[in-house]
This record gives C-alpha cells, sequence and structure tokens, in this order.
C-alpha cells in the first residue's frame, strides 16, 4: 500500500475503527482518515467505530459523528484499522473487521502480527497519525484534517519530546501549522490542561511515592477508595508514571491504580536502561521499551517488589534498552505517554 487514495478508488462502504481506550493517537488518526474520506471521496460511505473518546478531543472535526457502539450488523467493502496491534483490541468494533470484504492495518507497534489483509506498519514512526499523513496527498489536507494528525503526534510523542520524534515528525508538524491549526491551543487544552481533580489525585500519588533500588526507581500506587475520594476515573490517571518518571536520577517509574476487581493496572516508564515492555510482556502486557503496562494481582507492595526485580536483572547487565517491543500491547495502549485533560 502506496496511499489511501488507490485503496479508496472503487470502494463504496468503508468502516474506520482503533483500539479499546482511544487515545490522542487513536482518535486523531481515525477522524483524519475519516475527515479525508467525507472530504475527497463523495461516493463512499465512511463510519467511524471507537469507544466513548476524552472529552479534550470532541472539538475535531465530526468527532460527533463517531460510533460508540457496534449494533449494526452491516458488512463493510472496506475495514481500515488504526493504531492496533492486534484484532482483539478492536473490541466490539473485530465484527466489522472480521466480516469486511478487505482490511488494511496502520499502525507504529513492532507488536504488530500483520493481521489484516495488507499491513502498514512501520515502528520507527512517532505515530499512527504520522503514517496517516505520509498516506494522504499533502495538498489535500485540510484544516479539519491537519488538526486530527496533529493531535495524534503531539500525545504520542510527549509534545516532541521523546525519541520516538524524528526531524521528519518535526518537518510534519510544520506543515500542519502553516494549514492553520491552533498548534498552541491544541497542545494546551489537550495534553497540559487538568482538572482539579486530576492535579490532586496526582499530588497524592506524588506522596504516596517511593524509591527503590538505590533509588533508581520510583513506584506510586493509588488504590480504589483513593480514586472515590477524589473523583476520578482511571483514564484520568494518564500523565502520573510520565510525572514519576522525571525525578532525577530515577532510571524507571511504576505507577499502579487498583482496578474493581481488586487487581492493579500497571504503568512503566523508562529513561535509558530499562526496556519495560519486556517486562510486561511477562505479565500478559505490553507496550514500548520505553513505556509499557500490564495488569497484575496481590498487593501493591508485592507487585512493586516483582516488578522491581524485573528492573534490577537489567540494571545489572547495564544494557541500554534496544528498539525491541514486545510480543502484546498492554490494555492501556501505552503509548498514551501523558495527555490526558478532562475526559
Amino acid at each position: 500500500m502506496k496511499d489511501l487514495a488507490s485503496e479508496l478508488a472503487q470502494v463504496k462502504t468503508v468502516a474506520i475503527a482503533g483500539h479499546i481506550r482511544p487515545d490522542g493517537d487513536c482518535v486523531g488518526s481515525c477522524l483524519a482518515t475519516y475527515n479525508y474520506i467525507t472530504a475527497w471521496f463523495p461516493q463512499t460511505e465512511a463510519d467511524v467505530y471507537l469507544e466513548p473518546i476524552p472529552n479534550i478531543f470532541k472539538f475535531l472535526s465530526h468527532a460527533d459523528r463517531i460510533h460508540h457502539t457496534c449494533e449494526s450488523d452491516r458488512t463493510y467493502d472496506l475495514c481500515i484499522v488504526q493504531d492496533c496491534g492486534d484484532a482483539a483490541r478492536l473490541g466490539a468494533a473485530v465484527k466489522y473487521f472480521n466480516t469486511a470484504k478487505k482490511t488494511i492495518c496502520i499502525d507504529h507497534h513492532v507488536s504488530n502480527d500483520s493481521f489484516a489483509d495488507e499491513n502498514y506498519v512501520f515502528p520507527e514512526k512517532s505515530s499512527t497519525s504520522e503514517l496517516i499523513f505520509e498516506l494522504i496527498e499533502e495538498e489535500k489536507i485540510t484544516k479539519e484534517i491537519a488538526e486530527c494528525i496533529y493531535v495524534g503526534i503531539v500525545h504520542d510523542t510527549g509534545v516532541f519530546q521523546y525519541s520516538s520524534t524524528s526531524a521528519r515528525t518535526m518537518n510534519i508538524a510544520g506543515i500542519l501549522m502553516e494549514k492553520g491549526i491552533s498548534y498552541t491551543k491544541i497542545i494546551d487544552e489537550t495534553f497540559y490542561t487538568k482538572t482539579f481533580e486530576q492535579n490532586k489525585i496526582l499530588g497524592q500519588a506524588l506522596l504516596n511515592s517511593r524509591r527503590y533500588l538505590e533509588n533508581q526507581v520510583i513506584a506510586a500506587a493509588v488504590t480504589k477508595e483513593e480514586m472515590e475520594r477524589y473523583q476520578v476515573l482511571p483514564k484520568h490517571l494518564d500523565g502520573i508514571v510520565s510525572q514519576l518518571r522525571v525525578t532525577k536520577g530515577v532510571e524507571a517509574a511504576i505507577f499502579l491504580y487498583e482496578n474493581e476487581d481488586g487487581s492493579w493496572k500497571i504503568s512503566m516508564r523508562s529513561n535509558e536502561k530499562v526496556d519495560v515492555a519486556r517486562i510486561a510482556v511477562k505479565y500478559q502486557g505490553g507496550g514500548h521499551v520505553r513505556a509499557a503496562g500490564a495488569t497484575m494481582e496481590g498487593s501493591s507492595q508485592e507487585v512493586i517488589g516483582t516488578l522491581c526485580e524485573e528492573i534490577e536483572k537489567q540494571l545489572q547487565r547495564e544494557e541500554p534498552a534496544g528498539k525491541e517491543l514486545c510480543q502484546k500491547d498492554s490494555d492501556t495502549q501505552e503509548e498514551s505517554w501523558q495527555g490526558a485533560g478532562e475526559a
């Protein structure tokens, strides 16, 4: 596959879907594709299927057209899945993937197992949104499409500060800015702005934090009771682990929050020496070398202790983490680095 236009030329119906619990890159890339189709392919009927998205992304063009349920049993000519490493992570929308006459996957995870008929997968790219930019004719990128792509890139690069950011990523961002988007407002309102409740739970997590392995690891846990006290949901906890990671002298950060069933959702970040995806995959999770997640059982201290043991093994080898990724994406799609905002 070289571009979207050739794939859409003879197509009458298209389903677009992304991973469960959609983040900025998932929402941005899916809506960019949808807006491209509606703007330039009037003969094609497109539908987007995503679980409910955070309010911070609802300003994007046609976000109000996203289908949050999959009640229809229609069969599509083409199903385009984006930012998703395997079909299981499509949630209920997997039925449209399974029945479509043709399927395409556009993704940037090495863990992608090439599950579609055509797979446009480039792990070295910053985001799926960057890949969508490459698949669309530059002159056909409207302001509305540019906003979607910019949101996706911003959220998967942590506002251009992570190692996945390349010179090409920055060049693309510049082109998008020239389309007339409110790029500073997008960053402020979708990435940095937090609710009062989010700031309070961040403060609680920092108060709960402890350092391990001669201060090379920092970890914090938030319980169900604490989440109820501050009236926050799991989606409001984005960014806490990234704040832990930037503690001076820390190589790896661990953040846990308690699920309804008493298990713990784990998010891990690293700076240089630790491949957290290698650890996460041992516990049926996964993600990227620098950002990964999983779900684990036990007390918070037992979970932290287990993870510290795994981290210590890598630190003792003193081998910088490479670019290999895990075999399975985590349930939280750990590429969502930091952006949170009000959901």
